[in-house]
């Protein structure tokens, strides 16, 4: 069996185990959960994780050296946001149109008296883009703060480009050590499917069916919005402007995406996610090695949709009426914020505390979400790394295509 089909199998199988368990035998549930399923999930995100510094360091440089040429990075570098930006804004519209239409608020009766929920320090876009630069590069590392990584990473790419012949070695060293990660990332999905049935039986058989209920028309408008945004969005950047078939795309990515919706996290699928877009989905290594880790640390469409319906959502529950305004403050505070907290644990949430606090609705309304959220945090976390893919391939097309354009004219002069 292939590994796509053992993950997906692995997917289906954990839900079904988590969901009857906390059904039928929650005491069960919870010893297996603490002697089972946690250690299996934790024992594979760990592996993944565990690779990821090192692997941004050795492909982002390599990358760097691919691009050679400042210029042509400054350009991708630029394309590459803008898309991320874009595409962020069109998301949270598209969330907050169905949240108005469907109106997830009014759909039942919620506690809000009871809903709290403690803020956590955030981070201004000021803040986030001064600190970009690392005081210690080995701090950094050992913080794993994407950005200040990849920034060190594109300037010692810069160096070894500008340097030559003198750095060939090193440079031979750097391409063996990105080798050796590739490998290993090879080696750890073998425990993939046996990592996602444990994670998928942990989220599903913590959850359960009552808060699936309680908020089951908030978690439709999220989940429509995310296939919306998958198939409109995205589908068309990988249609129109990588010139494939999403339909190949999906088929060739599902692993991924099947590693980022169990583990919820962008950063521990990104050695997955490279490897499958350098291997099956033909992208180029110095974009992919440029882009997707950029993209892991600032694109967060999936976490901009939930922002949007939750807002929309939060809004109706208090009988809060939005103007105009107050919504393209919404889109305007989500698609900096995305930016701004790049990073921080629980992002989502911390992101939608500053939204919600931007337009003067009540933090604590958060506090109604928060049953249901790691459910919808494994179903965002799959789109988040589409995009960042989908991006990473259109750009890679489009570099292909302008490299033919040169030889082509090289060849006619």
């Amino acid at each position: 069996m292939k590994s796509t089909k053992k993950i997906l199998l692995a997917l289906v199988l954990g839900a079904l185990v988590g969901l009857g368990l906390n059904l039928y035998a929650p005491t069960l549930f919870t010893y297996l959960d603490s002697y089972l399923f946690y250690p299996l999930g934790k024992i594979f995100t760990s592996s993944i994780k565990m690779l990821v510094v090192p692997l941004v360091l050795f492909s982002i440089i390599l990358g760097t050296t691919g691009l050679g040429d400042p210029k042509k990075l400054g350009r991708i570098g630029l394309k590459t946001i803008g898309y991320f930006l874009t595409t962020t804004a069109i998301a949270i519209i598209i969330a907050m149109s169905l949240a108005i239409v469907i109106s997830p608020g009014t759909k039942g009766t919620f506690d809000t008296e009871n809903a709290s929920y403690e803020v956590a320090e955030t981070t201004s876009v000021t803040d986030t883009l001064l600190n970009i630069i690392p005081s210690n590069p080995f701090q950094a590392f050992a913080d794993g703060n994407m950005l200040q990584i990849i920034l060190m990473s594109v300037l010692v790419g810069l160096a070894l480009t500008a340097l030559g012949e003198k750095t060939k070695g090193l440079v031979s060293l750097i391409e063996q050590g990105n080798d050796v990660m590739m490998y290993l990332v090879q080696l750890v999905m073998r425990l993939a499917p046996y990592g996602t049935f444990g994670l998928i039986a942990t989220a599903v058989g913590s959850q359960g069916v009552g808060a699936m209920k309680a908020m089951g028309a908030y978690m439709f408008v999220v989940l429509i919005a995310l296939v919306i945004h998958g198939i409109v969005t995205y589908g068309g950047t990988i249609w129109f402007l990588a010139k494939k078939s999403p339909i190949w795309f999906l088929k060739e990515f599902a692993p991924a995406m099947s590693v980022a919706f169990s583990t919820s996290s962008s950063s521990a699928t990104l050695p997955v996610s490279m490897d499958l877009a350098q291997n099956k989905l033909g992208v180029k290594k110095s974009i992919s090695s440029f882009v997707q880790p950029l993209g892991a640390t600032i694109n967060m469409d999936g976490t901009s949709i939930m922002q949007g319906v939750a807002t929309i959502f939060i809004a109706q529950v208090y009988g809060v009426q939005l103007d105009f305004t107050a919504l393209l403050t919404v889109v305007l505070t989500a698609v900096l914020a995305s930016i701004g907290t790049a990073g921080v644990p629980g992002v989502g949430l911390i992101m939608l505390a500053m939204v919600l606090s931007s337009v003067g609705l009540p933090v604590e309304g958060i506090g109604l979400i928060l049953g249901i959220d790691r459910l919808l945090d494994m179903a965002r976390t799959a789109m988040n790394i589409m995009g960042d893919t989908a991006c990473a391939l259109f750009i890679s097309e489009q570099e292909k295509r302008k490299e033919a354009e040169e030889e082509e004219a090289e060849v006619a002069v």
